[in-house]
């Protein structure tokens, strides 16, 4: 916190700012909110907040746009979203991904540099800061109409981009029906998408003309009292939209800040990456979900298993979290089958 208030971008960033030069446009996924409110919205999971320099720094590092579509950015409610805005607006950064209700939050910032005109689209699963029909909130993913957007706006642009904040926490694999929904995308006309929310990198792969990737990591998130080591990795993507290639830069996160992996921290995130990849290609990736699964399950009974009753405290609202977010469901109906799997006639 204290090189945030100072501003130290040294310290912080330090040799990644050499990937910031010479971009035309830089996106950045603010996975919280900006403000100094103390009142946090009730919800399962921690509320995360930075102070207002955040934005400052966001600007010096290079970022041109903000993605707001993410589960923590309603944190603190609609005044932290609305000082979210403010501190962004006042250091003159664009963002997207977020409405005064749902029908708002649906609109796409377009880019446009050397008479190209790039659209992106930041939408997330539904986990507590997602609009609604009359509430302000991030701009949700729906199998319906996030479809539709993403051809409107192939439409209207040469390049669609996807940024989709959802995804299983600690899968480096995606579910059957991320892996599904990430290839409707791309078939109604998205170049590229980058599922992030997971916190580990994912495998890539290249469907039809588009670049999908299965997790990002964590660019800048220094809780290392976490005990997930795969948690301090990351991938900075850079994608040049007139050649449509994409290259990937592995990162790693500091106790003061993040740095380009170098040496062996380097080969270890890349091997990792080619094995997650390559189990796209062969097909392995589910087997690697479905052992996700398996050790997950335990976690969702323990939760289950506790008195069910309507008294039981947090339990009604853990499991209307668990109903509601894209990510839980998948590992539920991996974990628990219905019977209807294993009838034969």
């Amino acid at each position: 916190m204290d090189f945030f208030l100072k501003e130290n971008m040294d310290v912080l960033f330090g040799d990644v700012l050499s990937l910031t030069k010479d971009k035309e446009y830089i996106f950045l996924n603010l996975e919280c909110a900006i403000t100094e409110s103390p009142h946090s919205i009730k919800k399962i999971g921690p509320c995360l907040k930075a102070p207002y320099q955040t934005a400052k720094i966001i600007k010096n590092l290079g970022v041109t746009l903000v993605g707001l579509s993410n589960n923590h950015v309603f944190d603190y409610g609609k005044k932290g979203a609305e000082d979210t805005i403010k501190a962004l607006d006042d250091s003159q950064i664009e963002h997207t991904g977020f409405g005064m209700n749902y029908e708002d939050s649906r609109k796409n910032f377009v880019m446009k540099n050397r008479n190209e005109k790039v659209a992106v689209l930041a939408v997330c699963e539904h986990e507590y800061s997602y609009a609604l029909a009359d509430r302000m909130g991030s701009r949700p993913f729906d199998p319906y109409d996030t479809l539709d957007d993403i051809r409107e706006a192939k439409r209207n642009a040469e390049k669609v981009v996807v940024i989709y904040h959802g995804g299983k926490e600690y899968s480096p694999y995606p579910s059957p029906r991320l892996h599904k929904q990430c290839h409707a995308m791309a078939t109604a006309g998205a170049d590229v998408i980058l599922c992030q929310h997971s916190h580990c990198i994912g495998g890539y792969e290249k469907y039809k003309h588009s670049h999908i990737l299965y997790g990002q990591g964590n660019f800048l998130f220094t809780r290392h009292n976490h005990p997930i080591d795969i948690r301090k990795n990351a991938l900075a993507v850079v994608y040049d939209t007139i050649s449509n290639e994409m290259a990937f830069t592995p990162l790693i996160t500091t106790k003061t800040g993040v740095t380009l992996a170098k040496d062996e921290q380097r080969e270890h995130i890349l091997s990792l990456f080619k094995t997650y990849t390559l189990s796209l290609q062969d097909g392995t990736w589910k087997q690697g979900w479905e052992e996700f699964c398996r050790n997950e399950k335990p976690n969702y009974l323990k939760i289950f298993r506790q008195e069910n009753t309507e008294d039981t405290p947090g339990f009604d609202a853990m499991f209307a979290h668990y109903l509601d977010c894209e990510a839980h469901t998948d590992v539920l109906k991996e974990s628990f089958p219905s019977s209807h799997l294993t009838n034969e006639i």
